[in-house]
């Protein structure tokens, strides 16, 4: 399937968000998703499906003040 993650295309096997986090590196990372521009919090990612050209971003908290 293609998706674009954070902007860029990739080819994953995933059917659902958390596949998806795990294909990419994030299984154990703490991040914030959303698809389509619609936040996905981490309770519902495994039964968030994806669909071919779906936009799925991912973001790491960032400290500072």
């Amino acid at each position: 399937m293609h998706i674009l993650v954070n902007g860029a295309a990739q080819e994953l096997h995933a059917t659902d968000v958390s596949q998806a986090l795990d294909a990419l590196g994030y299984r154990q990372a703490v991040v914030a998703t959303a698809l389509n521009g619609v936040f996905v919090p981490a309770d519902r990612r495994e039964t968030t499906t994806l669909a071919d050209g779906d936009a799925l971003e991912i973001l790491a908290p960032m400290q500072g003040g």
